[in-house]
């Protein structure tokens, strides 16, 4: 593992030999994995950086489709972790959607009708039937385009009103499926290049194998990894995957 270069000075990387470190520092290891590392990260988010693999390809295709939609209104819909707000946000910048709520008095249905917009985690952030099923009169009617993430399919959401069902049978639905271990390694890979990090291939393979199949795990691991290795002052390894694996699974971040 090697980190780009900061400045136009190198260093030498103090994590490559562990049996450098002094004892005194080893003996204050614990106190320093307390102290809180806030570092920032930018994790490259644009259209370039999606990384393609067949749970999220048809997605994908939807969104290098638009305008030409088969329908106004498209529902993504998949598990917690599996990118839909990165796929969401590639689509809003592309077509200058505006984020909206659908309930009454947030202003949803006059943005509908000025352009493209965006409803996240419906399911979860909960919705008005009459908002939502004038947010999609208004988008058809003046020729825009509704994107609605979720982790259930439009079918399975508590809609009462039936004008409102008969709109949403209308949509079209794209499913991402579970990232499969091409994907997780791809995300895994591209995680750590966002915080200018490089590991071995066989390190990612004996870490997807034992991971929790989500891209939210993966985040939650790439992030705890580093803190602990920059913590520690040392490189990741095998051994320090699974202790931060191990840490996951006993403390429920991951489930069974």
């Amino acid at each position: 593992m090697a980190r780009l270069p900061q400045g136009e000075q190198s260093c030498p990387d103090l994590r490559q030999n562990e049996e450098l470190v002094p004892s005194s520092t080893m003996t204050s290891r614990k106190t320093a994995e307390q102290l809180p590392l806030a570092f920032g990260h930018d994790p490259a988010t644009g259209r370039d950086d999606l990384l393609l693999a067949e749970p999220v390809n048809a997605a994908v295709a939807m969104i290098d489709a638009w305008p030409h939609w088969p329908s106004p209104v498209v529902v993504i819909a998949g598990p917690v972790g599996s990118g839909k707000s990165h796929l969401a946000a590639i689509w809003r910048e592309k077509a200058g959607a505006e984020i909206i709520e659908a309930k009454a008095g947030r202003g949803a249905e006059e943005a509908a009708e000025r352009g493209p917009v965006l409803i996240e985690d419906a399911d979860r952030a909960g919705f008005d039937d009459r908002t939502l099923f004038h947010i999609i009169n208004n988008v058809r009617q003046n020729g825009h385009t509704l994107m609605i993430t979720s982790r259930l399919w439009p079918m399975s959401w508590p809609v009462e009103l039936a004008d409102l069902r008969s709109r949403l049978k209308a949509a079209t639905v794209v499913e991402i499926g579970e990232p499969d271990d091409e994907l997780l390694s791809q995300v895994i890979v591209k995680l750590f290049a966002d915080r200018q990090l490089f590991v071995d291939d066989r390190l990612v393979a004996y870490i997807v194998a034992r991971m929790e199949r989500s891209l939210e795990a993966a985040q939650t691991l790439v992030e705890r990894l580093d803190r602990l290795a920059l913590a520690r002052g040392s490189r990741i390894t095998r051994s320090l995957a699974q202790e931060v694996l191990g840490e996951m699974v006993g403390s429920g971040d991951f489930g069974e």
